[in-house]
């Protein structure tokens, strides 16, 4: 495809944890290896989390400094194409006047999460692309808005959305019958996680540890959406159905725990190990050691992803995949359109779940080998990228 240049927002210095790096510098570095001229762009408007003091700030001396440094190890010459903006308008990363040299000439910009705010002058990009990350959550006004009842904040959010001009979702099932994301007001194109394969590449042929890990937030700060009238909520909604699974099983089950308020005893008394999530993930590259450490990953999924069958499929648990760490992972309805069964165990109840676990524990080699498989075959950023590409220049 001919060289474009490309701008790619993100939050990986607004949440300076490793996970939330990965997710948003794979675009970066991916459109980068295809040859592309590509640029990230952190304008959200509002300030920095500081994960030590657990607070918000608008000094981000130590978030910029913690992306530079990511992505000149990650790549050379990397960091020297990013821009953070912060909430006084203050400029880190590329000055002001490269950024807009680089605003004129684009040709696509990539708002993923929603998560930058559209200047008049971003307006101005010939295609300015919707990422939706958190399927449901993004569309839960649209059933009020339709049905003319949205309160102002609706309205707002769903004007910002429809300034974009082509439209993507993790929910890859957002649109189908049997999904109940709300429909109408946007086409949804279906799309998923890039990953850089060779970033993920040296993790050693035998983990360090026998231990089924993840890296979570436990509980989200806002409410889950409410939708039809039913109450949405996050990923320890479905975690509290699986709290006897480490009693039924002589695999190790850790959890890399943060967010909200969690039942440490409880989940303790019940057999989890816990580790703090934000010492598994204070850098990038602590959390791919934390990932290459493990034997493979064990997770369930938001509420609102499961209970819509959206489709929806973790960044997290690719990375996990495509460092040959097999994954028993909650089905979201992503087995509809993905092959399971080797390297990643699908399930739906603690049966499953337990039967993806002793799978994985009697033939590790077998499943480690369909893992970077599935990994190649479903999340290559070149494949990745390239269609994402095509499909919002088409």
């Amino acid at each position: 495809m001919k060289k474009r240049t490309i701008i790619v927002s993100g939050l990986a210095a607004t949440y300076p944890l490793g996970g939330v790096a990965w997710d948003y510098i794979q675009y970066l570095h991916g459109f980068y290896r295809l040859g592309h001229d590509v640029y990230y762009l952190e304008d959200t408007g509002g300030w920095a989390y500081d994960p030590f003091n657990v607070t918000f700030v608008d000094d981000l001396t130590y978030h910029t400094k913690y992306l530079g440094d990511f992505l000149e190890r990650l790549q050379p010459g990397l960091e020297k194409r990013f821009c953070v903006i912060g909430p006084d308008d203050r400029h880190w990363g590329m000055s002001a006047e490269e950024l807009a040299g680089v605003v004129a000439r684009a040709d696509v910009f990539f708002n993923i999460s929603t998560t930058c705010q559209l200047r008049e002058s971003y307006a101005k990009i010939p295609v300015k692309v919707l990422i939706d990350s958190d399927p449901l959550y993004t569309q839960s006004g649209f059933p009020s808005f339709l049905a003319g009842t949205a309160t102002d904040e609706e309205k707002r959010n769903i004007a910002n959305m429809l300034r974009h001009d082509v439209f993507f979702s993790f929910g890859e099932n957002v649109g189908q019958d049997f999904c109940t994301v709300p429909k109408g007001i946007i086409d949804w194109i279906p799309t998923r996680q890039p990953i850089v394969l060779p970033s993920w590449s040296g993790a050693s042929p035998k983990p360090a540890r026998d231990a089924f890990t993840t890296v979570l937030s436990w509980q989200p700060a806002q409410k889950g959406p409410l939708v039809g009238g039913v109450q949405y909520g996050g990923k320890n909604l479905e975690f509290e159905k699986m709290l006897d699974l480490p009693q039924k099983t002589a695999a190790v089950l850790e959890l890399a725990l943060g967010g909200g308020q969690p039942p440490r005893e409880l989940l303790e008394e019940k057999g989890w190990t816990l580790r703090d999530g934000f010492s598994m993930s204070q850098t990038p590259w602590v959390y791919r050691d934390y990932i290459w450490d493990s034997f493979a990953e064990f997770s369930t999924a938001k509420n609102a992803y499961v209970a819509t069958t959206s489709g929806w499929f973790s960044c997290r648990t690719a990375c996990y995949l495509a460092s040959g760490r097999p994954a028993v992972v909650q089905d979201t309805g992503y087995s509809r359109f993905m092959e399971v069964g080797e390297g990643v165990l699908a399930f739906a109840n603690e049966a499953e779940a337990l039967a993806g676990i002793e799978a994985v524990c009697a033939d590790w080699d077998r499943h480690s080998a369909a893992a970077r498989a599935f990994a190649a075959r479903y999340f290559d950023s070149d494949v990745v990228l390239a269609k994402l590409l095509a499909d919002a220049l088409a």
